[in-house]
């Protein structure tokens, strides 16, 4: 039996005296992350929103196994965010979508949740029609013609069914219920059990073909919206779950499974919550480096290449970067991407490694560093 033929569905039950110290300590994280951002200036906070929004969206999609290009994702939420970024690519439909979807959420998360937005989200997900090579019903609720919609795993023959939803012809009664849940305002549950409980409600329902899971997460993240009372986002839920993603799958799998006690997911929501908060920490001190990098090397000067190179090594640029890499991403001549290289060297912006030769990578200059620069 699944939770949603349970008699008592959707009544949830939990345990408030086992949650008290978490919801507890979660709150005051909440706070003290609000606090702190509230006391940076304005430019801080919208570096801080745009990393994490970036991590929100790169790490939701990479739970479902899809992987989005960083730096059009960066570029799409600096864009519709009106946050100024230099050197700017250009995003395809599928990342604007995401952003879209993930900004409406966050955003506007004081309007009520609807039928008719979510099929908006689920057309902004999917703006080809399509999940790969497969065609989905896009706007719409699933119909099950070819059978019921089921989580499975396992080689063709020897599937595993973790979880089957509802039918589809009980979709409309079941979404409406849930949407004049969401949008009460009823006092006595605490928003941010609220999130917890939006989040595996709405993915209990699994009411579309595909997407469900990132359209559950953004329902959560609109949900902690509301918790805070603001529309800006600091930390990303998603990257906690990714990192511990066979855990939510599984916790998911046995509450789905369960009764009507739903302790042990908002206990797991509540922990993960926790570390997701703080690891905005580490959001915060990144950007307060950025912010005095650039307060330092912005009177020289720098064309577009290297700023967007200076970027892409200030966000944690992987393996080395060399001069070919640099003409690569700067979609400039290898002369080029040397005379910008030899600029930065000569600034004292950039030292060069060890190696020489076309192999020689370049690197950001420690602060307060008295490395002497190396000939480019």
């Amino acid at each position: 039996m699944f939770i949603w033929e349970q008699p008592h569905w959707p009544d949830w039950q939990f345990d408030m005296t086992s949650l008290g110290g978490l919801l507890a300590a979660v709150r005051h994280q909440q706070g003290r992350l609000i606090g702190r951002m509230s006391a940076l200036g304005f430019g801080y906070q919208d570096e801080a929103e745009l990393a994490s929004l970036t991590l929100e969206v790169l790490k939701t999609s990479e739970i479902e196994g899809e992987s989005l290009a960083v730096e059009q994702v960066r570029s799409s939420l600096a864009r519709q965010l009106g946050i100024a970024a230099a050197a700017l690519v250009p995003a395809d439909r599928h990342v604007d979508g995401v952003v879209d979807m993930m900004l409406d959420a966050t955003r506007n998360y004081r309007q009520p949740l609807s039928r008719e937005r979510l099929f908006a989200w689920h057309g902004a997900l999917f703006p080809t029609g399509r999940s790969g090579l497969r065609q989905l019903r896009v706007g719409c609720w699933r119909n099950d013609l070819t059978g019921p919609m089921q989580v499975v795993s396992g080689a063709f023959g020897r599937e595993k069914v973790h979880y089957q939803a509802p039918p589809a012809t009980e979709l409309d009664q079941q979404t409406d219920r849930f949407f004049e849940w969401f949008n009460s305002e009823k006092v006595g549950l605490d928003p941010v059990l609220k999130a917890a409980l939006a989040h595996l409600w709405f993915v209990t329902l699994h009411p579309f073909e595909d997407g469900n899971g990132r359209i559950a997460r953004a329902i959560g993240d609109m949900a902690l919206a509301r918790s805070e009372g603001q529309s800006r986002r600091f930390y990303s839920l998603s990257a906690q779950l990714r990192k511990n993603r066979s855990g939510y799958y599984r916790i998911l799998e046995q509450t789905q499974r369960g009764c009507m006690d739903v302790t042990p997911w908002l206990g797991w929501f509540l922990e993960n919550l926790s570390l997701a908060l703080s690891g905005a920490e580490d959001t915060v001190a990144q950007v307060l480096r950025k912010s005095r990098f650039w307060d330092r090397y912005r009177p020289l000067g720098l064309n577009e290449r290297q700023v967007l190179l200076l970027n892409r090594l200030l966000d944690g640029f992987e393996g080395k970067l060399t001069s070919s890499k640099w003409a690569q991403l700067a979609k400039c001549s290898q002369d080029t991407a040397l005379r910008d290289i030899s600029a930065l060297l000569e600034a004292g912006v950039l030292y060069k490694q060890a190696a020489g030769g076309r192999s020689t990578g370049y690197e950001l200059t420690p602060e307060g560093s008295n490395q002497t620069l190396l000939d480019p």
